[in-house]
């Protein structure tokens, strides 16, 4: 998981701090500030910060840290997200039961608690990083998205409710880089629970919640409905809502309804030629101008940006459909275009060059079956299938229902190369070569058929489970779903993995990675439960 710190900084330090609850009174998140307020949490040789210990049993035998250590013991060198500190050995426990209540026993594991409340889940609680767990250890906006879902679905919303309010307070109103400032609304990429001393006081610490603005990226939560609306009509998030629509909105030079960004914008955040208009961004973009104009409060002040929003999404859908949609004879219209047409019925509209069709593809593109292209610009076409941005498209009904069909018929069709020994992969083909070498600039974490390049991750398995269960398909999720079963837990829930078939954990990959456990379950919950995915899927009107 990159992220590149130097990226971006906030101009003055934003930190939360923990400050006294009074006895009896329900837990409040604390305001935002513009540093550290010097409030005592616990003694430094004494005590705890975080969760009560955990009474389930813990399959990673060989984690090392002490069986009464929880998550916050800095006496005993431990941070509040979940690092144990290195030669400390704990007796082996009591392997689970079965794989999914292993899965819910490391999800609960995982959670990060801040002034003694659910704030989130780590990225990764993997006992081979030892003092070194990169940024593994924070909490990230997006890793979370599978982890919210499992809780909300088990009927355990604080841990949301807490997530979203304190996220809400990180964002960002005042930021630099390089001298220049990004409009206001921008949300941090991850946070983390940092245990620092108390100024003039020795014996006592305070816990901050330090924000990560390394990467410009889009807090989004999916849309389950805990039924809670108190949360959404709080002026603070109506205010936080408001400032993401218009940040996202705002008018520029791109003549597209589609928005423009940089390579390694998303899930994909290493160099992976997917700058411009990535599919993945439109989708999430897509649902995320959903989700706001389903909770921004009616009032006259909103009603421009209700307006702007509507337009938007109805021009966005269009685009993505008529543009970014490949099958067979679409892709034969493709083979037979002209170029450099010049007037307003051109057929070939983007001036597409038909030599850009990969040979991979003439072979590969079934008889029935399609999918969204992975990106669209003047003279390019990005030909590669993107698992999220086809997935989430189906979610957010994006694609037509004609179309979220042929999705699920074209993952159906090509089993052996995007599902294979592990669910799921990120993208097909991956990039190998010449070609590798140009595009990602040789990267060594992104070798051909893994990683971002054609690697599979466990964690698709939720979207894969609700675009099934939303199209009435349920037996392929239960399909991938049996083949993660037989070996995830085996192999210690891995963040991805490698080779074309998914044969091998990824030479890099974290082990106990979260969102792998998360996604697990909320598919193992969907499929139990179909009737639950409504709370998780745009329905179509």
């Amino acid at each position: 998981m990159h992220m590149d710190m130097a990226i971006a900084r906030v101009a003055a330090p934003l930190h939360l701090a923990c400050s006294p609850r009074p006895t009896g009174s329900a837990y409040s998140p604390p305001a935002l500030r513009p540093g550290p307020i010097a409030v005592p949490v616990r003694p430094r040789n004494g005590g705890t910060i975080g969760r009560a210990p955990n009474s389930v049993p813990d399959p990673r035998a060989h984690h090392r840290h002490d069986s009464g250590l929880e998550i916050g013991d800095v006496s005993l060198g431990r941070s509040v997200n979940g690092g144990a500190r290195a030669g400390h050995t704990k007796p082996q426990r009591k392997r689970a039961a079965s794989v999914e209540e292993q899965g819910w026993e490391l999800l609960r594991e995982s959670v990060v608690r801040y002034c003694g409340s659910p704030v989130g889940t780590i990225a990764a609680c993997d006992p081979d990083d030892g003092a070194s767990p990169l940024n593994y250890d924070q909490v990230f906006i997006r890793d979370f998205v599978p982890s919210g879902v499992a809780f909300l679905l088990n009927g355990e919303y604080d841990i949301v409710r807490n997530f979203i309010l304190h996220t809400l307070q990180l964002q960002s109103w005042e930021k630099t880089m390089d001298c220049h400032s990004p409009g206001q609304g921008l949300m941090p990429a991850s946070f983390k629970v940092r245990v620092i001393p108390l100024d003039g006081d020795d014996d006592a610490v305070e816990e901050v919640l330090d924000p990560d603005f390394g990467e410009a990226a889009i807090g989004r939560v999916a849309p389950v409905d805990s039924g809670d609306m108190s949360v959404q009509e709080r002026i603070d998030v109506q205010t936080g809502i408001k400032m993401i629509l218009k940040l996202c909105l705002a008018d520029g030079f791109d003549m597209f309804p589609t928005l423009l960004v940089t390579d390694g914008s998303c899930m994909i955040d290493r160099r992976m030629g997917i700058h411009g208009h990535p599919l993945e961004i439109q989708a999430l973009f897509y649902s995320a101008l959903l989700c706001g104009r389903e909770m921004l409060t009616p009032e006259d002040g909103s009603a421009d940006l209700i307006r702007a929003l509507n337009n938007r999404l109805i021009a966005l859908s269009f685009h993505i459909r008529e543009y970014y949609w490949l099958e067979k004879r679409k892709l034969n219209e493709i083979y037979r275009y002209k170029t450099e047409e010049y007037s307003y019925d051109a057929v070939n509209k983007f001036n597409i060059y038909p030599d850009q069709i990969p040979s991979w593809l003439v072979e590969w593109i079934p008889p029935k079956g399609g999918y969204f292209i992975g990106n669209l610009q003047p003279a390019h076409m990005d030909f590669r299938f993107f698992s999220l941005g086809n997935l989430w498209s189906i979610v957010s009904s994006l694609a037509t229902t004609q179309q979220s069909h042929a999705i699920l018929d074209l993952i159906e069709s090509k089993w052996s190369d995007l599902i294979a020994d592990m669910p799921m992969k990120i993208c097909y083909p991956a990039l190998e070569d010449q070609e590798w070498k140009f595009i990602t600039g040789s990267d060594p974490k992104n070798t051909p058929w893994s990683y971002h390049n054609g690697g599979s991750w466990p964690t698709l398995l939720w979207q894969l489970s609700v675009a099934s269960i939303k199209m009435n398909r349920p037996e392929i999720a239960e399909r991938a779903v049996e083949v993660a079963e037989r070996r995830i837990a085996t192999d210690k829930w891995p963040e991805y993995y490698d080779t074309k078939r998914a044969r091998f954990i990824g030479k890099q990959s974290r082990l106990f990675q979260t969102w792998s456990i998360a996604g697990f379950l909320v598919a193992k919950l969907l499929l139990e439960n179909p009737d639950k995915s409504e709370n998780t899927m745009e329905q179509r009107r």
